[in-house]
């Protein structure tokens, strides 16, 4: 039983994912470098024996009736294991079967895997799947190999609906998004953003009603309570930078900008954003906010689509990194006066 004044982390979320999806006698199935604890330590599925070689699957001990749930950690080679899921996911697409990144980055390794197979197999074959990518994403300040799932590529395989591509900033939405991908009739992919530092941001914690009661939200509406009237711009952003431009805008008392998650990008919620910006209809400020470089993230994908939903009183502009070779800065100071600034920009 969970307390109702229990704030709901990240990790918690996905336990109570995992944990209801079992009760209701599907399984899961979850593989890939260090997934039995998590790469940042943040899942604790297998327990351990401090005197001896005893192993404890709390996720397999639920009820007596239920599905069973299989994680492994499995070796560094993505384009094995991950094309060894698809397979699996393949045989029984009703089931939760997961593969997680150690890094976002390490995907590169399963590229083939993904382009080849996952994103083409229903249209080239007519083979479903519905198989879960978990990618790490976070520009942290660590650097270029372990800032970027590179959201870009995915996004540039996406048409005919044979993607679903997210990037999450709540738990309640992690924990909807894969109780969707179980439950729903049509079965597609799914590739998720998975978050770094917010899995123990203290703003990105989730309620049990909010997990009990909601449902997934392909965006999430600004939270606030500034006028509708009196907003003069709307920022759009997605995942983990909300947190920064959220921050911003309380410390400085800004009170003309509404900031509104786009947490599905792919099947992009063209109607939800429409309704935002009739919902501003003084704004003529539009802003998509990322923390990638202008040539990566998610920028080339969305600035099409946002502009089929302006008037012409509105103007869309970018606010992120500069374009660049690499996808992050190897200094940490760099790092930060390139995130101080973006966000900056984004309200003036």
């Amino acid at each position: 039983v969970v307390n109702n004044d229990k704030k709901i982390e990240w990790g918690f979320a996905e336990s109570l994912a995992f944990g209801s999806i079992l009760a209701q006698g599907r399984n899961v199935r979850l593989t890939g470098q260090d997934v039995e604890r998590g790469t940042f330590s943040h899942r604790h599925s297998v327990l351990h024996g401090t005197e001896s070689n005893q192993k404890y699957v709390p996720l397999n001990n639920i009820q007596d009736e239920q599905g069973s749930y299989m994680v492994y950690n499995s070796h560094l080679s993505e384009f094995a294991v991950l094309g060894f899921e698809f397979g699996y996911s393949s045989t029984d697409i009703n089931q939760l079967v997961i593969w997680e990144a150690q890094f976002g980055d390490f995907s590169n390794g399963a590229q083939i895997i993904i382009d080849q197979f996952i994103a083409s197999c229903e249209a080239k074959w007519g083979q479903k799947t519905s198989v879960v990518m978990l990618l790490p994403h976070g520009f942290e300040g660590q650097g270029p190999e372990h800032s970027s799932a590179r959201l870009e590529r995915y996004l540039q395989l996406c048409a005919e609906d044979n993607l679903r591509v997210a990037n999450l900033s709540t738990p309640a939405q992690y924990y909807h998004i894969l109780r969707r991908q179980v439950f729903t009739d049509v079965k597609k992919p799914l590739v998720i953003m998975s978050p770094k530092s917010l899995l123990r941001h203290p703003k990105a914690v989730s309620n049990v009603e909010e997990l009990a009661d909601g449902k997934f939200h392909e965006l999430l509406a600004d939270e606030s309570s500034i006028e509708a009237t009196a907003v003069k711009r709307v920022i759009l952003c997605t995942g983990k930078v909300y947190y920064d431009l959220a921050k911003y805008r309380e410390d400085h008392a800004i009170t003309d900008t509404a900031i509104v998650r786009v947490e599905q990008l792919y099947p992009f919620p063209d109607s939800d954003v429409k309704a935002t910006f009739d919902q501003y209809s003084n704004a003529t400020d539009i802003v998509w906010c990322q923390e990638e470089p202008q040539n990566m993230g998610s920028w080339s994908f969305i600035a099409p689509r946002i502009d089929l939903l302006l008037t012409k009183s509105h103007k869309l502009r970018y606010t992120g990194r500069a374009a660049s070779a690499s996808p992050a800065t190897g200094s940490a100071k760099l790092h930060q006066l390139e995130q101080d600034g973006l966000i900056e920009r984004s309200f003036k």
